[in-house]
C-alpha cells in the first residue's frame, strides 16, 4: 500500500486563538521505502502524522492510502482500516497499564477479533528480541523505563504487520546506538515486507536509513518530496 498526502492544511484552536499548524503539505511514500519528516518541535510533524492517520481530519487537502481517499470513509471503515492495515509509533508509547511487555503484542490478534495463538507468541517475543527487550517481557509499563517502554510500542507496532507505519519520534528516549539501531530494524522491516512508512524526529542524525527526507518548518515542507 503506498501512502499518499496532497495540499494537506490543518487550522486548531478557534477565532483569534486559530494557528495554521500544516499549510499545504504535500508528499509521498511507496511500499518498501522508510520516509521521514525532520522539523524542529512545533513545525507541524506530529499534526502530518495524525492526519495521515485519519485521527484528525484537515481542513482541506486530502490522504489516500492504496488509492483509496480516508476522508471519504464511515467512521467505521476508518476504524478498520486503522485497526488492520495501519500501525503507529506513538512518542509516548501508550502501553496498557495492566499487561506485561509480551502481552501488550498479544493484544494486537485479539482486537482484530480472535485468541492468541502460539505462534503468535512466538512472533511476540521475536520482535521483543529484536528491540532487545527479551529480558523484560514479563514486565508492566511502571516497570519499566521510558526508553523500554518506547521499545516495546515499535514492537507492538510491528506484531500486526501493519502495510503503513505512521511513527512519531521513536528515538526520543534511546540513546544514540539504540536509536539508530530502531530505525535501521524500521527500514529493514518495511523493505522487506513492503511496508510504507511515514518518520517524523527531530534528529537529524536518524535520518542515514531514510530513502526520503522532508523537511518541515512552521506547518509547511521546505525540501524534500
Amino acid at each position: 500500500m503506498s501512502l499518499l498526502f496532497e495540499n494537506i492544511s490543518l487550522e486548531l484552536g478557534d477565532g483569534d486563538q486559530k494557528v495554521k499548524a500544516l499549510d499545504s503539505v504535500s508528499g509521498s511514500v511507496s511500499p518498501g521505502e522508510l520516509a521521514a519528516v525532520v522539523g524542529p518541535s512545533g513545525a507541524g510533524k506530529s499534526s502530518l502524522l495524525a492526519v495521515c492517520g485519519g485521527l484528525r481530519s484537515p481542513t482541506s487537502g486530502k490522504v489516500s492510502i492504496d488509492g483509496q481517499l480516508i476522508s471519504a470513509l464511515s467512521p467505521a471503515q476508518l476504524t478498520r482500516i486503522r485497526r488492520d492495515y495501519i500501525g503507529f509509533v506513538f512518542q509516548q508509547s501508550n502501553l496498557v497499564p495492566a499487561l506485561t511487555a509480551v502481552n501488550q503484542l498479544l493484544l494486537v490478534p485479539s482486537l482484530r477479533g480472535r485468541k492468541p495463538t502460539q505462534a503468535d507468541r512466538e512472533r511476540a517475543l521475536a520482535l521483543l528480541a529484536e528491540v532487545d527487550m527479551s529480558h523484560r517481557t514479563d514486565r508492566r509499563p511502571d516497570q519499566l523505563s521510558g526508553g523500554e517502554r518506547q521499545r516495546v510500542g515499535i514492537a507492538r507496532s510491528l506484531m500486526g504487520e501493519p502495510m503503513v507505519l505512521l511513527v512519531d519520534e521513536p528515538t526520543s528516549m534511546l540513546d544514540r546506538a539504540r536509536g539508530h539501531a530502531i530505525v535501521e530494524l524500521l527500514a529493514s522491516r518495511c523493505a522487506e515486507h513492503k511496508v510504507a512508512a511515514l518518520m517524523v524526529t527531530h534528529d537529524a542524525s536518524m535520518l542515514d536509513s531514510a530513502s526520503n527526507v522532508m523537511h518541515i518548518a512552521d506547518g509547511r515542507i521546505t525540501q524534500g518530496s
